[in-house]
């Protein structure tokens, strides 16, 4: 097995070059047109604002923290990109917020684009998780993605060629299911179900697919390793080496940049033929067993 680190202290992703960042020749790539980006703050969604603003488009980035908005723009801005990243703060657990956010995207350029990212997480069995934490996670992680897709299709369809496409981050968790984790396994298959939604009324040119990783290393990530260890009893080590890499045949962790080159791709002319379907990097968990 590679090196992995041994505490969710430890855990954080290298920093994002344009080494690291898939670039792609594509006619529509460009600042004219927009991506929608949601938690783009940290994580996945930061780094597929870096890598759609390295790939010409410009990207407006939606979460509820300000400052990492603040920081993912200035990332952008660092790197030698033909793109640019706009900041649009937004609570996607407020409908108001998420429309107002929309509509400032608009004011940036044609939207074409709409990566659904944001997530949450919460460790705990079903008898005991909370009602509130489950109201909170699903308000974000699946009433905000489809009122998104409502509000962003319009645009994509008022476009002269109605080409646009709409990615939406699943889960190895939108496939199966483990302890403790039941309201976000129950929002990445819901997940699933939109993006399916989105290629049937998408009329061919407006495209919805979906990725599904395993364990990405994120901070959401990190923050849940303590809390796994606290709810199975074991130690820490043994929740990254047994629980999110036992099944894997890729003994390492995906990196964040990985899944923000998956979305390029996805939003991309190449992946024409992509539309309902799932990308599934997950290292082996899904299909295969011991």
């Amino acid at each position: 097995m590679g090196s992995q680190p041994d505490s969710g202290d430890d855990l954080s992703p290298p920093p994002i070059t344009e080494d690291r960042v898939l670039t792609l020749d594509d006619e529509r790539f460009h600042t004219d047109n927009v991506a929608v980006v949601t938690g783009a703050a940290s994580g996945i969604g930061r780094a597929t604002a870096i890598v759609l603003a390295v790939n010409g488009l410009t990207v407006v980035g939606l979460d509820v923290d300000e400052a990492g908005l603040d920081d993912t723009v200035s990332k952008v801005a660092s790197l030698d990109t033909d793109g640019r990243m706009v900041a649009a703060a937004a609570d996607l657990a407020d409908g108001e917020e998420t429309e107002a956010a929309v509509e400032a995207a608009a004011e940036e350029g044609t939207i074409r684009y709409l990566a659904n990212i944001a997530g949450m997480q919460h460790i705990a069995s079903i008898p005991e998780f909370p009602m509130d934490v489950y109201d909170t996670m699903t308000d974000v992680m699946v009433r905000a993605p489809f009122l998104l897709s409502k509000l962003v299709m319009p645009h994509v369809r008022a476009t002269e060629d109605g080409v646009g496409v709409i990615g939406n981050m699943s889960s190895v968790h939108g496939r199966y299911a483990t302890r403790d984790k039941a309201t976000y396994i129950t929002a990445k298959h819901a997940l699933n179900g939109l993006t399916r939604s989105i290629a049937a009324e998408g009329e061919g040119t407006l495209r919805g697919f979906s990725i599904s990783a395993g364990y990405v290393l994120t901070p959401l990530m990190a923050d849940q390793i303590e809390d796994t260890a606290a709810e199975r009893g074991i130690t820490e080590e043994e929740v990254v080496e047994d629980v999110m890499l036992g099944q894997a045949r890729t003994k390492e962790l995906m990196m964040p940049v990985e899944v923000g080159n998956l979305f390029a791709f996805g939003f991309s002319s190449h992946a024409r033929h992509l539309n309902g379907g799932d990308l599934l990097f997950d290292g082996g968990y899904t299909k295969t067993y011991e």
